[in-house]
């Protein structure tokens, strides 16, 4: 038997996944480690592969090959061990309907072993403690996503697993996840998330994996995948209509541009900016929708 040899760093080694329904390979010979303390963002076009290695990741889905280790524990010998130190969030609710978004969680909590009192906190974390004594049935969409956050707070798992953290809160809601998020992984927890909002993976992700066609196609930090595929052209507008685009990476480009801007004759000069929507299309050939 050949077991991984896992850096100390490392909270989830991903070691030539493979996944196959049938026929057809959803995950084929995914590699990828995700640190500890780490908000890493896992994102792909519909069928990408993602979806199927968060399902292997909580233990929905058995691989057809390859391994996975979390916190240097295999995800299929030693599930009883894994299964207690994560947490997840699913895009789809399956809330207790009739209960109050206090009992929901009470019986969560009877179930992960926790205090009571722990309700009361995590109720608290996501502005719900107004509402706890309120059926579920009568809660926003919004109320409903932080319900399932809480949930999956109440034992503090070491690593935690979201599905569209944020989808149908309003800005000061999802404020609020990313705050919660951000404080957990400051407190050593490892968070994996996949997202459709661009802007939430540049504003809260320290790196991203791209999927596709159940490979990864890109691995960096968002300042990195920026920098690298911005491009770095000026757009000017003369005061007679003329517009002339500048390649800021050649320097006779870069003189000839000084000089407009020096001659006053520039009514509108814009740079380039980073379209993770376009990069995405060319890394992957996919549109993200």
């Amino acid at each position: 038997m050949v077991f991984l040899v896992m850096n100390p760093e490392t909270a989830i080694h991903i070691d030539k996944l493979r996944v196959q329904y049938g026929r057809f390979v959803a995950v084929d010979g995914l590699e990828l480690e995700i640190r500890k303390g780490e908000l890493f963002g896992l994102l792909g076009p519909n069928g990408a592969g993602k979806s199927t290695t968060i399902r292997v990741l909580i233990g929905q889905r058995r691989p057809t090959g390859g391994a996975v280790r979390v916190l240097g524990r295999d995800i299929v010998r030693e599930w009883a061990q894994v299964k207690p130190l994560f947490g997840y969030v699913p895009d789809r609710e399956n809330h207790f309907e009739e209960f109050t978004g206090r009992r929901n969680l009470e019986f969560f909590a009877d179930l992960y072993g926790v205090p009571r009192l722990r309700v009361r906190d995590c109720l608290r974390m996501v502005e719900l403690d107004d509402s706890g004594d309120t059926a579920v049935g009568a809660y926003s969409l919004g109320m409903r996503r932080k319900l399932l956050l809480a949930r999956a707070m109440l034992h503090e798992p070491r690593v935690l697993y979201l599905d569209e953290p944020t989808a149908n809160l309003d800005i000061h809601s999802a404020e609020v996840v990313h705050r919660i998020l951000r404080e957990r992984v400051a407190a050593g927890a490892t968070v994996v998330l996949t997202t459709h909002d661009m802007d939430e993976v540049e504003k809260i992700c320290d790196r991203v994996g791209i999927v596709c066609k159940g490979k990864l196609v890109a691995l960096d930090s968002p300042l990195n995948l920026r920098s690298a595929h911005t491009e770095r052209k000026a757009d000017v507008v003369a005061a007679d209509g003329t517009r002339r685009t500048f390649d800021l990476t050649a320097d006779a480009d870069r003189q000839a541009l000084a000089e407009v801007v020096r001659s006053g004759t520039a009514v509108s000069l814009k740079t380039r900016e980073f379209d993770f929507h376009a990069t995405f299309l060319k890394l992957t050939g996919q549109s993200f929708d």
